[in-house]
C-alpha cells in the first residue's frame, strides 16, 4: 500500500501486492473488517450526504449573499460531499474482500475524488484560517484581500490544486488480477514511492498545516490582547472567527494522524523500519486513523449547527422565507380560485 493513497484495507490484502519494497510480514486483515468496516463507511456516506446537501443548501439558498467565511465554509462542505460520494464504492469493495467490480474508470475517479477532498479541505483551512487572522491582526491594511471576488477566485484555485495533487492517482490507479479477482489498486513505476509520498505530504499536509498553526495562533493571541484591552470585538467577526477555530480543532484532531502514519510508512519504504511487529501496528493505526478521519466530514455540519450562531440563524431566516413563499403560493391561488368561482356563477 502506498502512503499517498487513502489507507483502505483494500490495498493491504497482501503486503507485497502494492510494494514492491514490501518486507516478507503477512499484514492481512482481521475478519471483522469485512463485516463492520462497510457498514460504518456507509453510515459516514448517508449522514455525509444529507448534512452536506443541508449546508450548502443553506448557504446558496439564502437570500443573502455569503460572506467570506461562508464561501469557504461551503467550499469545504462541497468537498465532504464530494468524499462520502465516493465512499460507498470502497463498502462494497471492502465487503467483497477487496474485489473491485465497478472497472477501471471508476477505480480512478472515486480514488481521485477521495485524493481531492484529503487536499482540497486542508487548503480550504487555511484559506478560511488566512482570513480569520487577516479580519483580527490587519483589519484595515488588508481589507482588499478579504473581498468576497478574492475569495471565490480562491477557491478556484483550491479546486484545481486538489486535482494537480491528485493526478497521480488518475495516472498510476488501476485494476490487477489477484488470486479472488481485480484489485483496484495504486501501481507507481519502480523507484518512484519515495518521491511522490514525499512531495503529497509536504504539499499536501507539512506546508497547510504550518500555515494554519502560525494563522491560528496569531488568531489567539490577539483576541486576547482585545480582551486584555478591553477593546470590543465586532459581534459577526467574534462569532465566524470561533466557528473557524472549533472547525479547525476538529480537522486537526480527525486528520493530523492520518498525515503522521506517512512517516513511518516513508521509513518502511526506505527499509529503515522492517520489524513485522512494528509493521502491523503501523498498519493497525493506518485502518483506524483512515476510518476515523472520514467522520470529519460528518463532524463539520454538525459544528456549523452547534457552534455558528449566524448559520442557525440563516437556518431560521430560510425556513422563514420557505414558510413565507408558501403561504403567498396558497394564497394567491386561493385567490384566483375564488375568482374564478365568482365568474362561474355570474
Amino acid at each position: 500500500m502506498n502512503s499517498s493513497e487513502p489507507r483502505f484495507p483494500a490495498n493491504f490484502s497482501s503486503a507485497a501486492e502494492n510494494d514492491r519494497n514490501a518486507t516478507p510480514c503477512n499484514l492481512n486483515p482481521d475478519d471483522w473488517t469485512f463485516r463492520v468496516i462497510p457498514v460504518y463507511i456507509i453510515f459516514i456516506a448517508v449522514m455525509g450526504v444529507v448534512l452536506n446537501l443541508f449546508v450548502l443548501m443553506v448557504f446558496c439558498l439564502h437570500k443573502k449573499a455569503c460572506n467570506v467565511p461562508e464561501i469557504y465554509l461551503s467550499n469545504l462542505a462541497a468537498a465532504d460531499l464530494l468524499l462520502v460520494s465516493c465512499l460507498p464504492f470502497w463498502a462494497v469493495n471492502v465487503s467483497k474482500y477487496f474485489i473491485w467490480p465497478f472497472g477501471k474508470s471508476l477505480c480512478k475517479v472515486v480514488n481521485v475524488g477521495i485524493k481531492m477532498n484529503i487536499y482540497s479541505s486542508i487548503y480550504f483551512l487555511v484559506m478560511v484560517s488566512i482570513d480569520r487572522y487577516l479580519a483580527l491582526v490587519h483589519p484595515l491594511t488588508q481589507e482588499k484581500m478579504r473581498r468576497t471576488f478574492h475569495a471565490k477566485l480562491r477557491c478556484l484555485l483550491v479546486w484545481i490544486l486538489g486535482f494537480l495533487l491528485s493526478i497521480p492517482d488518475l495516472i498510476y490507479r488501476d485494476i490487477k488480477e489477484k488470486s479472488r479477482g481485480l484489485a483496484c489498486i495504486l501501481n507507481y513505476p519502480a523507484n518512484t514511492n519515495q518521491l511522490f509520498d514525499s512531495l503529497l505530504f509536504i504539499f499536501g499536509f507539512a506546508i497547510p498545516i504550518s500555515i494554519i498553526s502560525f494563522s491560528t495562533f496569531k488568531i489567539i493571541k490577539a483576541l486576547r490582547n482585545r480582551l486584555a484591552e478591553g477593546v470590543n470585538v465586532q459581534k459577526v467577526d467574534n462569532k465566524a472567527t470561533t466557528l473557524v477555530l472549533v472547525v479547525l480543532l476538529a480537522f486537526l484532531i480527525c486528520w493530523v494522524p492520518f498525515h503522521l502514519t506517512k512517516i513511518p510508512e516513508m521509513l518502511k519504504r526506505a527499509k529503515i523500519l522492517t520489524q513485522c511487529h512494528l509493521l502491523q501496528h503501523l498498519h493497525n493505526c493506518q485502518q483506524i486513523f483512515t476510518y476515523f478521519s472520514f467522520f470529519n466530514s460528518v463532524l463539520n455540519p454538525i459544528l456549523y449547527v452547534i457552534v455558528g450562531k449566524n448559520f442557525r440563524k440563516k437556518v431560521m431566516e430560510l425556513f422563514k422565507q420557505w414558510s413565507h413563499n408558501r403561504t403567498s403560493t396558497i394564497s394567491l391561488t386561493t385567490t384566483t380560485s375564488s375568482y374564478f368561482a365568482r365568474n362561474d356563477k355570474v
